[in-house]
Protein backbone atom coordinates (compact mmCIF):
# COMPACT_ATOMS: atom_id res chain seq x y z
CA UNK A 1 0.00 0.00 0.00
CA UNK A 2 2.92 2.37 0.64
CA UNK A 3 3.92 1.97 -3.02
CA UNK A 4 0.38 2.91 -4.08
CA UNK A 5 0.45 5.93 -1.76
CA UNK A 6 3.71 7.04 -3.43
CA UNK A 7 2.03 6.72 -6.82
CA UNK A 8 -0.89 8.72 -5.43
CA UNK A 9 1.55 11.40 -4.26
CA UNK A 10 3.14 11.53 -7.71
CA UNK A 11 -0.26 11.89 -9.40
CA UNK A 12 -1.17 14.62 -6.89
CA UNK A 13 2.09 16.45 -7.63
CA UNK A 14 1.51 16.29 -11.40
CA UNK A 15 -2.06 17.59 -11.17
CA UNK A 16 -1.03 20.23 -8.64
CA UNK A 17 1.74 21.47 -10.93
CA UNK A 18 -0.48 21.46 -14.02
CA UNK A 19 -3.26 23.23 -12.12
CA UNK A 20 -0.95 25.98 -10.89
CA UNK A 21 0.52 26.41 -14.37
CA UNK A 22 -2.85 26.47 -16.10
CA UNK A 23 -4.09 29.11 -13.62
CA UNK A 24 -1.98 31.54 -15.63
CA UNK A 25 -4.09 30.85 -18.70
CA UNK A 26 -6.92 32.70 -16.96
CA UNK A 27 -4.76 35.83 -16.98
CA UNK A 28 -3.82 35.23 -20.62
CA UNK A 29 -7.52 34.85 -21.50
CA UNK A 30 -8.36 38.11 -19.74
CA UNK A 31 -5.55 39.92 -21.56
CA UNK A 32 -6.57 38.46 -24.94
CA UNK A 33 -10.22 39.29 -24.31
CA UNK A 34 -9.43 42.83 -23.20
CA UNK A 35 -7.06 43.48 -26.08
CA UNK A 36 -9.59 42.09 -28.52
CA UNK A 37 -12.31 44.38 -27.17
CA UNK A 38 -10.05 47.47 -27.21
CA UNK A 39 -8.90 46.78 -30.78
CA UNK A 40 -12.41 45.98 -31.98
CA UNK A 41 -13.96 49.18 -30.58
CA UNK A 42 -11.08 51.60 -31.05
CA UNK A 43 -9.71 50.42 -34.41
CA UNK A 44 -12.90 48.78 -35.73
CA UNK A 45 -10.95 45.60 -36.45
CA UNK A 46 -11.87 42.12 -35.39
CA UNK A 47 -10.42 38.68 -35.96
CA UNK A 48 -12.07 35.30 -35.48
CA UNK A 49 -8.68 33.96 -34.39
CA UNK A 50 -8.77 36.15 -31.26
CA UNK A 51 -12.27 34.96 -30.40
CA UNK A 52 -11.29 31.34 -30.95
CA UNK A 53 -8.13 31.80 -28.88
CA UNK A 54 -10.32 32.92 -25.97
CA UNK A 55 -12.40 29.77 -26.42
CA UNK A 56 -9.25 27.61 -26.54
CA UNK A 57 -7.91 29.20 -23.36
CA UNK A 58 -11.20 28.70 -21.52
CA UNK A 59 -11.27 25.08 -22.69
CA UNK A 60 -7.71 24.53 -21.47
CA UNK A 61 -8.49 25.94 -18.04
CA UNK A 62 -11.70 23.96 -17.67
CA UNK A 63 -10.35 20.64 -18.94
CA UNK A 64 -6.76 20.65 -17.68
CA UNK A 65 -7.77 21.78 -14.18
CA UNK A 66 -10.40 19.09 -13.61
CA UNK A 67 -7.86 16.80 -11.93
CA UNK A 68 -6.52 19.73 -9.90
CA UNK A 69 -10.04 20.59 -8.79
CA UNK A 70 -10.61 17.00 -7.68
CA UNK A 71 -7.26 16.98 -5.86
CA UNK A 72 -8.21 20.14 -3.96
CA UNK A 73 -11.63 18.66 -3.11
CA UNK A 74 -13.34 21.63 -4.76
CA UNK A 75 -15.52 19.69 -7.18
CA UNK A 76 -19.31 19.69 -7.08
CA UNK A 77 -20.59 17.34 -4.43
CA UNK A 78 -23.65 16.58 -2.37
CA UNK A 79 -22.11 17.87 0.87
CA UNK A 80 -25.49 18.90 2.32
CA UNK A 81 -26.47 15.24 2.51
CA UNK A 82 -23.03 13.63 2.73
CA UNK A 83 -21.81 16.01 5.47
CA UNK A 84 -24.19 14.37 7.95
CA UNK A 85 -22.33 11.06 7.74
CA UNK A 86 -19.04 9.96 9.29
CA UNK A 87 -15.81 10.36 7.32
CA UNK A 88 -15.75 6.58 6.79
CA UNK A 89 -19.20 6.61 5.16
CA UNK A 90 -18.19 9.62 3.07
CA UNK A 91 -15.14 7.69 1.84
CA UNK A 92 -17.27 4.68 0.96
CA UNK A 93 -19.65 6.90 -1.02
CA UNK A 94 -16.65 8.51 -2.75
CA UNK A 95 -15.23 5.09 -3.65
CA UNK A 96 -18.59 4.02 -5.06
CA UNK A 97 -18.87 7.25 -7.08
CA UNK A 98 -15.33 6.97 -8.43
CA UNK A 99 -15.72 3.32 -9.44
CA UNK A 100 -19.24 3.40 -10.87
CA UNK A 101 -19.62 6.94 -12.19
CA UNK A 102 -16.36 8.86 -12.60
CA UNK A 103 -14.20 6.07 -14.08
CA UNK A 104 -16.76 4.89 -16.66
CA UNK A 105 -17.64 8.45 -17.72
CA UNK A 106 -14.06 9.74 -17.93
CA UNK A 107 -12.73 6.66 -19.70
CA UNK A 108 -15.60 6.72 -22.19
CA UNK A 109 -15.03 10.40 -22.98
CA UNK A 110 -11.27 9.80 -23.40
CA UNK A 111 -11.96 6.84 -25.67
CA UNK A 112 -14.50 8.69 -27.82
CA UNK A 113 -12.59 11.98 -28.03
CA UNK A 114 -9.26 10.49 -29.13
CA UNK A 115 -10.39 9.64 -32.71
CA UNK A 116 -11.86 13.15 -33.09
CA UNK A 117 -8.53 14.66 -32.07
CA UNK A 118 -6.54 12.27 -34.27
CA UNK A 119 -8.71 12.93 -37.33
CA UNK A 120 -8.37 16.67 -36.76
CA UNK A 121 -4.60 16.35 -36.40
CA UNK A 122 -4.12 14.15 -39.48
CA UNK A 123 -6.35 16.31 -41.71
CA UNK A 124 -4.97 19.59 -40.30
CA UNK A 125 -8.56 20.67 -39.64
CA UNK A 126 -9.07 24.41 -39.64
CA UNK A 127 -11.89 26.49 -38.26
CA UNK A 128 -14.67 27.06 -40.77
CA UNK A 129 -14.68 30.74 -39.77
CA UNK A 130 -12.59 33.14 -41.83
CA UNK A 131 -9.27 33.73 -40.12
CA UNK A 132 -9.94 30.96 -37.62
CA UNK A 133 -7.40 28.71 -35.95
CA UNK A 134 -6.31 25.13 -36.49
CA UNK A 135 -8.58 22.81 -34.47
CA UNK A 136 -6.43 19.93 -33.23
CA UNK A 137 -4.80 21.83 -30.33
CA UNK A 138 -8.16 22.39 -28.69
CA UNK A 139 -9.35 18.88 -29.48
CA UNK A 140 -6.39 17.25 -27.70
CA UNK A 141 -7.50 19.05 -24.53
CA UNK A 142 -10.52 16.74 -24.17
CA UNK A 143 -8.67 13.41 -23.87
CA UNK A 144 -5.81 15.11 -21.98
CA UNK A 145 -8.15 16.70 -19.46
CA UNK A 146 -10.08 13.49 -18.87
CA UNK A 147 -6.81 11.56 -18.58
CA UNK A 148 -5.69 13.93 -15.80
CA UNK A 149 -9.09 13.58 -14.12
CA UNK A 150 -8.90 9.77 -14.37
CA UNK A 151 -5.40 9.75 -12.90
CA UNK A 152 -6.56 11.95 -10.02
CA UNK A 153 -9.49 9.60 -9.48
CA UNK A 154 -6.96 6.75 -9.16
CA UNK A 155 -5.08 8.81 -6.57
CA UNK A 156 -8.25 9.65 -4.64
CA UNK A 157 -9.33 6.01 -4.71
CA UNK A 158 -5.96 4.95 -3.27
CA UNK A 159 -6.18 7.59 -0.53
CA UNK A 160 -9.73 6.66 0.45
CA UNK A 161 -8.89 2.95 0.64
CA UNK A 162 -5.79 3.80 2.70
CA UNK A 163 -7.95 5.91 5.01
CA UNK A 164 -10.45 3.10 5.48
CA UNK A 165 -7.53 0.75 6.23
CA UNK A 166 -6.26 3.18 8.88
CA UNK A 167 -3.05 3.97 7.01
CA UNK A 168 -3.60 7.74 6.60
CA UNK A 169 -5.44 10.42 8.54
CA UNK A 170 -7.50 12.31 5.92
CA UNK A 171 -7.95 11.38 2.25
CA UNK A 172 -9.00 14.86 1.11
CA UNK A 173 -6.02 16.73 2.52
CA UNK A 174 -2.24 16.37 2.70
CA UNK A 175 -1.47 12.81 3.71
CA UNK A 176 0.12 11.96 7.05
CA UNK A 177 0.70 8.22 7.18
CA UNK A 178 0.75 6.29 10.40
CA UNK A 179 4.29 4.93 10.77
Amino acid sequence: MRFLLRISGLIDAVNDGIGKLVYWLVLVAVIVSSANAVIRYSLHYSSNAWLELQWYLFSAVFLLCSGYTFLRNEHIRIDIVLGRFSRRVQCMVDIFGILFFLFPMAILIMWLSWPMFWDSFITKEMSSDAGGLIRWPVKILVPAGFFLLTMQAVSELIKRIAFLAGLIDQPGEKMHSHS
